[in-house]
């Protein structure tokens, strides 16, 4: 797998989550304030995932970098 692939994969990824979340919380019973507490959460939870995800990228990236340079 090549970097934009993998980027593309991850980015898919995430996108899928969210709209996956979105329409979940959408169909699901419950009161308005429910559900926008739920969604900040969830927005939360999804920010810290891909912030982590863009980590580990940047330091496959620069492994494979340091590693194709020796």
């Amino acid at each position: 797998m090549n970097k934009d692939s993998s980027s593309g994969f991850f980015a898919g990824l995430i996108i899928g989550a969210i709209i996956g979340a979105a329409v979940g919380l959408l169909y699901a019973p419950q009161p308005g304030s429910e559900t926008r507490r739920i969604v900040k959460e969830k927005a939360s939870e999804t920010k810290g995932k891909a912030a982590e995800a863009v980590r580990r990228m940047k330091d496959a990236v620069s492994s494979k970098m340091a590693a194709d340079e020796e």
